[in-house]
């Protein structure tokens, strides 16, 4: 029998509630909502990763069968594919996006290491893009090339505390120099 929390519990502990709540109520992400709070959604799609779920249908299957857990992990008292689905669908990215740049900042300044080689006070970044080839077929509006479509993930590497500090996600179209377009640059970095 189970003594305490279970460990899914345990880690979303450590995410800063008060934090998200804000940044829900500035964009209005639990209006005319009651059951399936950005909260309940943010759980979810976090367990999917977790655990490495490929799609929405294997994540709510793999939540079945801990449909009696459901309060103590913190999903809510309904998690059906309806709920998932509209709350995917109409809800704003912004909020969740918003808080993987407070996470990011968090991670930044807990893990800072002072083990780097070079003898620099600044940040050090290095920039990658990486091409993600997709199925044109399905994919019609990623449009890289006549018979191939795909997207490009920039990604803004913090090398001292090998955490990414930015990432972009653009058509497969754009190079990469052009890209550093999006970037917010710190002053006296690297």
């Amino acid at each position: 029998m189970n003594q305490g929390k279970y460990i899914f519990a345990q880690l979303t502990d450590f995410l800063p509630r008060r934090i998200f709540d804000r940044i829900v109520s500035k964009h209005n992400g639990n209006k005319y909502e009651r059951t399936f709070t950005c909260w309940n959604q943010m759980l979810c799609m976090l367990f999917g990763q977790l655990t490495s779920r490929d799609s929405m249908r294997d994540l709510l299957l793999s939540l079945e069968a801990h449909k009696s857990k459901y309060y103590h992990l913190g999903f809510g008292p309904t998690v059906s594919r309806r709920n998932l689905g509209i709350a995917n669908e109409k809800r704003s990215y912004k909020i969740f996006e918003e808080f993987a740049y407070v996470l990011i900042k968090e991670a930044r300044e807990s893990c800072y290491r002072s083990d780097f080689e070079l003898n620099v006070e600044n940040n050090v970044y290095a920039f990658d893009s990486s091409t993600i080839d997709l199925c044109l077929s399905v994919f019609w509006w990623a449009e890289f090339r006549k018979t191939k479509g795909g997207i490009k993930l920039h990604t803004l590497y913090d090398v001292k505390t090998s955490i990414p500090t930015f990432l972009h996600i653009s058509n497969a179209k754009i190079h990469d120099v052009n890209a550093l377009d999006f970037i917010t640059y710190e002053p006296g970095s690297f």
